[in-house]
């Protein structure tokens, strides 16, 4: 079985690195509060994962995107996540201080910006509809399913050991799993994007 998509996901998801955001995002919540906004983090993550990988190719088809297209521009933006990571930032999009203001005063924070973009953005999305067409039996896209179910076990465990894990590993500890995390995205992103490009052009393949 072929890891690749997980090990991809989890270095883009890397709920470690959004464990500081769950932190201010619930500041004042009941411990009740908290442990349902992990709950629907976790399942919306799931969600995403798994409506890309089996409807993802889908949508390509109806915008008439080719996957070739989608490869180059997805591996764009797993590159710009990777630099992001690399400085010790989220991979995904962070939300602006307006959206943070405004989500704290909601009890749909689980949802966004904590899953969407933080967790699950473009680059996530890309990365599971990518792999979804190298997918050719029943059995690999359920493992891409499967592995949407590691990811938000990943994303539950993180967010419920959010004030252990804090103190433990602090910021620095935190910020030095993410710019290893934006390493190996980098290496990634670029092998995505040079697949698309020689299908594109085929003449780069020589």
């Amino acid at each position: 079985m072929d890891f690749k998509p997980l090990i991809t996901l989890l270095a883009i998801v890397n709920p470690l690195a959004i464990v500081p955001f769950f932190i201010h995002y619930t500041q004042g919540f009941s411990r009740k509060q908290r442990q349902r906004t992990v709950l629907i983090s976790a399942f919306s993550a799931f969600a995403v994962i798994a409506t890309c990988a089996l409807i993802g190719l889908q949508i390509l088809e109806f915008f008439s995107i080719s996957l070739a297209s989608f490869q180059v521009g997805g591996g764009m933006l797993l590159l710009t996540s990777a630099l992001s990571m690399l400085n010790a930032q989220p991979a995904e999009a962070k939300a602006t201080q307006e959206e943070v203001n405004d989500a704290s005063s909601r009890t749909s924070i689980a949802v966004v910006p904590l899953t969407i973009p933080l967790l699950t953005g473009p680059a996530s999305m890309s990365t599971v509809v990518i792999y979804a067409d190298q997918a050719q039996t029943f059995f690999q896209h359920a493992a891409l399913v499967g592995y949407g179910v590691v990811i938000a076990l990943a994303t539950a465990v993180c967010f419920t050991l959010a004030q252990p894990i804090s103190r433990i590993l602090g910021q620095t500890g935190i910020n030095v799993m993410t710019r290893l995390m934006g390493l190996i995205l980098a290496a990634l992103s670029v092998e995505v994007m040079a697949t698309g490009l020689v299908k594109l052009f085929p003449a780069l393949a020589g």
